[in-house]
């Protein structure tokens, strides 16, 4: 039997759309109970009280896929909440997460107003970080995933693949469709990424469920949909070759306009965004800026070598 997953909602109603997006995975069964990635600072204590709700007492571990704050900004308020749980991260981003100045200062940069609303993240004890003998001992596979950041990671546990945003955004619509968009922001290398969705079709035996960080859950096939979200990648990345191609000298707003009319029409997942509702739309206008916006960057740099 697979082991319980309850996917908890951490949203942002200050923030347009930002609802079935910022997300947290709790896994409980015979074996070790945990989370995989917390989310910010701001939710830490509404994610605590759900916790308690559900009859968490104990946690083994907190997985982070990567330590950008939407994912791990609350992890130690976490830890002061449940001090058994050990954390694991990528080697290159746990001292960021100890002595987290830096991770905000960046953030901020990037972020903006939407930084404020996650919170600044509190130091994580240097104490409280398992090694991935720990994991691997509790039955926890850490599998290499970079692209969406060079120190993502995605987890797979008794059937279960935990994907970060590896292999983009889903969302679950009416008359079991679903939403797909990668998520690539600055820098971006499209062979990094395809390795990594190369590295998880390549898993044996096939996982029997993939978890988003943002957002749900998708049950069988899930070679299928990785390879989908390789050919999306490439996909994406051939339009926006052609419009640069065309209109090398058009501003960025331009390019935008042309390449999200082009995959309108040739990528049916992508298309389905039209379904969305109004202000999960509106959110994903704006992550689909940021991720061309890494797409110009990557054909740009290769078109300079």
């Amino acid at each position: 039997m697979l082991p319980q997953l309850d996917l908890i909602d951490l949203d942002q109603p200050a923030l347009e759309g930002y609802r079935r997006f910022v997300s947290c995975w709790l896994s409980r069964g015979e074996g070790p109970a945990f989370l995989v990635d917390p989310g910010p600072t701001s939710t830490a204590p509404r994610l605590i009280e759900r916790l308690r709700a559900l009859g968490v007492a104990r946690l083994d571990f907190i997985l982070l896929t990567h330590i950008h704050l939407d994912h791990a900004g609350g992890t130690a308020l976490l830890v002061d909440a449940f001090p058994d749980a050990r954390v694991f991260c990528h080697q290159n981003g746990r001292q960021h997460l100890v002595e987290p100045a830096r991770l905000w200062e960046g953030s901020r940069a990037v972020l903006g107003e939407v930084a404020d609303h996650f919170g600044a993240p509190r130091p994580v004890p240097d104490r409280a970080f398992a090694s991935q003998a720990d994991l691997t001992s509790a039955g926890i596979a850490v599998v290499p995933t970079p692209g969406h950041a060079p120190h993502h990671l995605s987890f797979l546990h008794e059937g279960t693949l935990f994907a970060g945003e590896a292999a983009g955004t889903y969302l679950e619509l009416a008359r079991g469709l679903w939403y797909l968009r990668p998520a690539t922001p600055p820098r971006f290398f499209l062979e990094t990424a395809l390795a990594s969705l190369d590295r998880m079709v390549a898993l044996t035996p096939e996982p029997a469920r993939l978890a988003f960080a943002h957002h749900g859950l998708h049950e069988g096939r899930v070679r299928d949909l990785l390879r989908l979200a390789g050919e999306q990648l490439a996909q994406w990345v051939q339009a926006v070759r052609h419009a640069l191609a065309e209109a090398p000298r058009a501003e960025f707003a331009a390019l935008r306009e042309t390449v999200v009319a082009r995959l309108a029409a040739a990528d049916p997942h992508f298309a389905l965004r039209a379904e969305l509702p109004p202000d999960i739309r509106a959110r994903e206008e704006a992550f689909t800026t940021q991720t061309l916006r890494g797409m110009v960057q990557y054909v740009a740099e290769c078109a300079g070598r």
